[in-house]
C-alpha cells in the first residue's frame, strides 16, 4: 500500500500513576475520529519517565501490556509505546512495545541509557532493534536518547557494499521506511530533539516521527513536547510546543522512493558493523 496514517498523542502525564494515565490515555485514543492505522503513545507512557522501576515496572503479563492489547483489538489499531518492564532476576528494561490489534506484538529494549539522569542504575540495556513491518511498509522503532546516537538508526541496506558487515552482525544490515522515536525529553534540550529529528530524516532519507510529552514531570523538569513529523528531505510535515495535541497524518511511499531514487545517497555510505 502506498499510504500508511498514523495518530500522534502528545499529553502530560500524571507522575507515576499508572490507572491514571491509563484511562486518560484510552480516553484520548477511542476519542480519535480519523480513520488512523497506528497510534504512537510517548516513552513511559503509563508512569512517566521514573526511575523507580522496582516499585513501578510490570512483566509482559501485567496490566500495562494487557491494557494495549484490550484498546489495540477495540480501536483496531496498532499501538505503541514504552513503559518499565520487568524482565525477571530484578533486571528491568525501557521496553516499547509495537501492539498489533490481533494481539500479537513485538518489543524493543532501550539500547542507549540516559546516564545524566541514571537511566543506567536502574534500567538494563537492549542490544537488539525492532523493524516492524505493516501494509509493506518498514519502520524502525527507538526511544528517547537513543536520537543521540546515529550509527544505532543508521539506513543501510541500500549501500552496494552492506553486506561486508562483520559475521553475525545480521541485524546491522537494515532497512526501514519510517523512524519511529518516543520520548520524554525535557524542555531545556528541546533545540537538540528538534535538529537530531531532522537531521535522522535527512542522512536515512526515511520519514521522522518524534512524539514526545508535555507539562512538568515529578522532578519538576518541563517538557514542551516539539512532537514532529518529517519527510525524507527533512522538511517539517507537523510540529506543536507546549499543549496537548492528537495530531493524525498520512505518508505517501510514492513520495519516498521518488526521493531515493532522484537522489541516490544511501549508497554512498559507509560499510561498518556495530559489536554488541
Amino acid at each position: 500500500m502506498s499510504t500508511l496514517t498514523l495518530t500522534t498523542i502528545q499529553t502530560n502525564l500524571h507522575w507515576e500513576d499508572k490507572p491514571a494515565n491509563l484511562r486518560m490515555l484510552e480516553e484520548k485514543i477511542m476519542g480519535i475520529l480519523e480513520k488512523t492505522e497506528i497510534v504512537v503513545l510517548p516513552e513511559m507512557f503509563n508512569t512517566g519517565f521514573t526511575m523507580q522501576p522496582e516499585k513501578l515496572a510490570e512483566t509482559m503479563e501485567g496490566e500495562t501490556v494487557a491494557w494495549m492489547k484490550r484498546v489495540a483489538m477495540e480501536k483496531r489499531v496498532v499501538l505503541l509505546g514504552s513503559f518499565a518492564c520487568d524482565t525477571g532476576n530484578a533486571t528491568y528494561t525501557n521496553r516499547l512495545v509495537w501492539m498489533l490489534p490481533n494481539g500479537q506484538f513485538g518489543y524493543y529494549d532501550k539500547r542507549h541509557l540516559f546516564a545524566f539522569a541514571g537511566e543506567d542504575q536502574h534500567y538494563t540495556a537492549g542490544n537488539k532493534r525492532l523493524i516492524a513491518s505493516v501494509k509493506g511498509w518498514k519502520i524502525n522503532l527507538q526511544v528517547c536518547y537513543d536520537l543521540r546516537f546515529p550509527v544505532w538508526a543508521r539506513n543501510r541496506s541500500f549501500a552496494p557494499f552492506s553486506a561486508d558487515a562483520s559475521k553475525g552482525a545480521q541485524d546491522d544490515n537494515i532497512e526501514y521506511d519510517v523512524l519511529i522515536y518516543v520520548a520524554n525529553w525535557p524542555e531545556r534540550r528541546s533545540h537538540a530533539w528538534k535538529t537530531l529529528l531532522v537531521a535522522r530524516a535527512i542522512e536515512n532519507q526515511s520519514y521522522v516521527i518524534g512524539v514526545n510529552r508535555v507539562g512538568n514531570d515529578g522532578n519538576a523538569i518541563f517538557h514542551s513536547g516539539d512532537s514532529m513529523v518529517i519527510d525524507p528531505l527533512g522538511e517539517l510535515l507537523y510540529t506543536k510546543k507546549d499543549v496537548e495535541d492528537i495530531h493524525t497524518i498520512t505518508l505517501d511511499k510514492t513520495q519516498l522512493n521518488a526521493v531515493r531514487e532522484k537522489l541516490p545517497f544511501l549508497r554512498d555510505g559507509d560499510a561498518f558493523s556495530i559489536e554488541h
